[in-house]
């Protein structure tokens, strides 16, 4: 019988790719990030990356095996979530910090709520937030070149000068994968190359967010003020490898413009308006909570029913 004729449960979304290849592909797009931050940040964001993406993928497989459920180790989304979480971390995070994170991303933001596509928010992300406000001291401590000090859109935000190209290379201060900006555009061009992501969500935030910026920052049509908001913290890494995310962002094409348009304008209130500096992880998270609402109006009608047709 023709794979066309079986009935799965929804969404029935087809692509040429199955889910560990689609895991895969991200990992190898993330490989650019990743060995930047362990050149700029020395071994120990080495370490910090192992031991996340090892944590990640135990706590999973632990879990299946004690509840008696099919091992999805093999599916490479519990090693993607360990490696986002790292990029995610300061270098300089103890080494229990990134295990606690992942059993949060994993067990408690993952498998409790039914397993990979069925998770409410990005694990990583869920979990990066977890830490922010339980260990807030050692989570916003970043040390660059042996000089403890603040991150450049901290200094931004404080009105000091930065090094735009300093930001864009990524010989900055930061989180071990959010630095480097070319490094990340190389393998978002990857995932766009080879249709993993779209551009839709990506560039509607990011547009968003630069309109917001304009209007409210302060600063008018600064380019230099504008890249370096553009160019600092989380937001090319959150951009174009967690809000891209498959099972919590929407599928219609209109959500994702409309998920994109919330996305930059939490974004740049919590940058402007809110205490800290940064605010990609939370402008996300709690996207990601609206998309059960952004899908339920711009889901297009049966035909029928008074609406257009698929």
């Amino acid at each position: 019988m023709s794979d066309l004729l079986k009935v799965s449960s929804n969404p029935h979304i087809r692509s040429p790719y199955k889910s560990s290849q689609i895991m895969l592909m991200v990992l190898a797009a993330l490989l650019p990030a990743s060995a930047f931050g362990v050149w700029n940040f020395g071994l120990n964001a080495f370490i910090i990356i192992m031991i996340s993406v090892a944590s990640s993928v135990a706590t999973e497989y632990i879990y299946e095996k004690l509840m008696h459920k099919k091992i999805t180790i093999n599916d490479y989304s519990a090693a993607l979530t360990g490696l986002l979480l790292a990029l995610n971390l300061p270098a300089t995070v103890p080494w229990w910090l990134p295990v606690i994170g992942s059993v949060f991303a994993v067990l408690i933001v993952k498998q409790l709520f039914g397993g990979l596509g069925q998770n409410f928010m990005n694990p990583a992300l869920g979990a990066r937030c977890f830490l922010l406000i339980s260990f807030t001291g050692r989570m916003t401590d970043f040390t660059y070149d042996g000089i403890s000090g603040a991150t450049p859109l901290a200094a931004l935000k404080a009105g000091e000068a930065v090094n735009l190209k300093d930001m864009f290379f990524g010989t900055t201060a930061g989180t071990i994968g959010e630095t480097s900006v070319i490094a990340i555009l190389i393998g978002a061009i990857f995932l766009l190359a080879t249709g993993i992501i779209n551009l839709r969500i990506p560039a509607t935030y990011i547009i968003t967010f630069a309109l917001f910026i304009v209007i409210f920052g302060g600063h008018g049509l600064d380019g230099g003020y504008l890249a370096a908001q553009l160019c600092g913290g989380g937001l090319m890494l959150g951009a174009f490898f967690m809000a891209t995310d498959y099972v919590t962002s929407p599928i219609t094409k209109n959500g994702q413009l409309i998920f994109g348009i919330v996305l930059g304008i939490f974004t740049g209130l919590f940058r402007l308006f809110g205490n800290s500096a940064e605010g990609v992880s939370y402008a996300i998270i709690i996207s990601n909570m609206l998309v059960p609402l952004i899908e339920k109006v711009t889901y297009p009608k049966p035909f029928g029913k008074g609406g257009e047709k698929f």
